[in-house]
C-alpha cells in the first residue's frame, strides 16, 4: 500500500515511504539499441529575444492537447501550490500563426552543460506539423519577468516516429540553448539528472507554469503505470501551459536537484484536465535520443 503524499521528500523517507528504486541515469558511457536517426534541426541566429515583449509574454497562451479542458476531475486531493524552488525549471515560449503559445522545460545534465528537457509536441507539431519557430527560454519565469535572461535554442531534437506519426509514446524533446554572454544554462542555473528504464512508481515533485501572467506550481504525488508506455501523476493546477514539467524523484532540498523520471506529455499530450497528468515512460529509445542530443551539442 502506497504511503501519503509527503509535504517534502525528507518526510516521506522518515515515515518509512519509498520514493522508488534509483533509475538507471543516462550518460555519454551508456549504450542503447541503434533506433533511426533522430530528426534534428539546426537554427539560425536571428532577433527572436527581441521578439518577446512583456506583453507578448503575458499574451501567450498554453500549448497542450486540443481536447484539454480546465475542469479538474472531482475526488483529487492532491493540490500544486506556487513553487519557489524552480530555478532549473523554466517558461518555453513559441511563436505560432494562430498566436504566441508556452510550455515549460527544464535543465537537464550533458557534458555541453547546455540541454534542456521538454514534451516533443512543445517543439514539433508531430505528423505534418514539422518544427515550431521563435522558440525562447526564460528560467525561473515570472509574471512577464526573465530574472536569468531569456535564451535562444541551436537546435532541436524530437524522435523520427514524432514526426511521422505523431507517436504519444515519445512525446519528449530535447533543446540545445546558445551560451549566454559567454555561459551555457547549466553553469548559471545546474541541472537535474535524466533517468531511464526506470520503472512506473515514483515519488515526484512536478513543477510547470499553468498560465504565463503567473509564478509556476509545483506539486507532489506518487506515479502510476497508465500503461506500457505512459505514467499518470494525479494533482490539481496542472493546466495547459505545463507541458513539458519535468517529474523529478530523489529531490535533494539541500542541492535542489533530483532525477526526472517523466515530462507533462504523452498520453492526450499530457492529459485533458488539469487534475491528471501523463508522461510516456522514459526508456532506451529517449535514453537513445539524449544521446543523440548531447552529440548535438558538442558538433
Amino acid at each position: 500500500m502506497l504511503c501519503a503524499v509527503a509535504a517534502a521528500a525528507a518526510v516521506a523517507v522518515a515515515s518509512g515511504c519509498s520514493s522508488g528504486p534509483a533509475p538507471r541515469l543516462t550518460g555519454p558511457r551508456l549504450t542503447t539499441p541503434r533506433l533511426a536517426a533522430p530528426r534534428l534541426r539546426r537554427l539560425s541566429n536571428g532577433g527572436i529575444s527581441g521578439y518577446w515583449t512583456r506583453s507578448r509574454l503575458l499574451d501567450a497562451s498554453p500549448l497542450r492537447g486540443l481536447g484539454y479542458r480546465r475542469v479538474p476531475s472531482p475526488g483529487q486531493s492532491a493540490k500544486a501550490h506556487p513553487s519557489t524552488l524552480a530555478l532549473r525549471v523554466g517558461a518555453l515560449f513559441v511563436q505560432g500563426t494562430s498566436g504566441n503559445h508556452f510550455c515549460t522545460a527544464s535543465v537537464v545534465a550533458s557534458p555541453g552543460k547546455d540541454l534542456l528537457i521538454t514534451a516533443a509536441h512543445c517543439i514539433s507539431g508531430g505528423k505534418g506539423g514539422g518544427y515550431r519557430t521563435g522558440i525562447v527560454f526564460i528560467p525561473d519565469y515570472r509574471d512577464g519577468q526573465a530574472p536569468y535572461a531569456i535564451w535562444t535554442p541551436a537546435r532541436l531534437l524530437v524522435a523520427p516516429q514524432w514526426i511521422s506519426s505523431s507517436d504519444p509514446s515519445l512525446d519528449v524533446g530535447f533543446v540545445v540553448l546558445k551560451p549566454h554572454d559567454g555561459q551555457n544554462i547549466e553553469d548559471i542555473l545546474g541541472a537535474n539528472q535524466l533517468g531511464t528504464d526506470s520503472g512506473y512508481q515514483y515519488l515526484v515533485r512536478v513543477t510547470g507554469y499553468p498560465a504565463s501572467a503567473d509564478a509556476p506550481i509545483t506539486c507532489m504525488n506518487w506515479t502510476t503505470r497508465q500503461s506500457a508506455a505512459q505514467l499518470r501523476f494525479q494533482c490539481g493546477g496542472f493546466a495547459g501551459g505545463t507541458s513539458g514539467s519535468p517529474w523529478v524523484t530523489h529531490f535533494d532540498p539541500r542541492t535542489r536537484t533530483g532525477t526526472i523520471v517523466g515530462v507533462i506529455g504523452g498520453y492526450q499530450e499530457g492529459g485533458d484536465t488539469a487534475a491528471v497528468s501523463y508522461s510516456s515512460y522514459l526508456g532506451s529509445a529517449v535514453q537513445h535520443l539524449y544521446q543523440e542530443a548531447e552529440a548535438a551539442s558538442a558538433s
